[in-house]
């Protein structure tokens, strides 16, 4: 079995060696990352500039590949190029921060996985809620187990998974939930600052919206301190709204 590990918190982030290790039995674990943080690019590509590729040492004689890239540039690269042999599965984590609700859209690790879908390789996203002391590998065992379950009962379908898991600081998981996605998003912010030439600059702040407990989504199952697990599609298309629109009649 051949996986292509990848992330968007850059090629040396502990969330990616930690899952890594935790897929290194599974068979040949391939690590192609971006060389530099790439959070929240979504599903960005480089069109304009040269894509450099460079080996990086990442400890106990292994080597990957650091993409001067996004995230989906890795998984371009990593199945059209630079792998000389088929991937059976794209994973992408353990990235430092959960990635539900409208973050979804946002996120350069679940765009990875969903590059992955692109070519029919089954793919997956991790993603740990961001604390001071995050248990990467943890997460990754958790995801590991998950992934055994998915191939032992479907063989390699291609699917994609977005997985989420709690701080496990608080103690385990209270168990696993199959989910759709939130609406909920980030309550945005900007702080608008001067620098010393008096020239203003703006950052975003804010925080996430939390949705109320029981409700059935990523977001709620996650805040109940249950790993949710939600199957993801690309096709984007709003089906419940074609008839409507076509009602119109819109013509030239």
């Amino acid at each position: 079995m051949r996986i292509l590990v990848t992330n968007d918190d850059g090629i040396m982030a502990p969330g990616l060696l930690a899952l890594r290790r935790a897929l290194a039995d599974l068979g040949e674990a391939i690590v192609v990352a971006p060389t530099m943080p790439q959070s929240a690019v979504g599903h960005s590509i480089t069109l304009t500039d040269p894509i450099r590729v460079h080996r990086v040492d990442l400890g106990d004689g292994l080597v990957g590949h650091g993409v001067e890239g996004s995230p989906a540039d890795c998984v371009k690269l990593a199945v059209l190029e630079l792998l000389d042999e088929p991937v059976d599965l794209v994973a992408s984590g353990v990235n430092l921060g959960a990635n539900v609700g409208i973050n979804v859209l946002y996120s350069g690790t679940v765009a990875a996985a969903v590059e992955g879908a692109f070519f029919g390789v089954p793919s997956v996203a991790v993603s740990i809620e961001d604390t001071d002391a995050p248990d990467y590998d943890g997460a990754a065992r958790i995801a590991r187990r998950l992934i055994d379950q998915w191939f032992g009962r479907n063989g390699r379908e291609a699917m994609l998974l977005n997985v989420n898991v709690p701080d496990l600081s608080a103690g385990p998981p209270k168990g696993v939930r199959v989910v759709g996605q939130s609406l909920k998003g980030w309550r945005e912010g900007w702080e608008r600052r001067s620098d010393p030439r008096g020239r203003t600059y703006y950052w975003m702040v804010g925080g996430p919206e939390r949705e109320d407990h029981g409700t059935d989504s990523d977001t709620a199952a996650l805040a109940e301190r249950y790993v949710t697990v939600t199957p993801l599609r690309f096709d984007l298309t709003d089906h419940a709204r074609l008839g409507d629109v076509a009602a119109w009649g819109l013509r030239l």
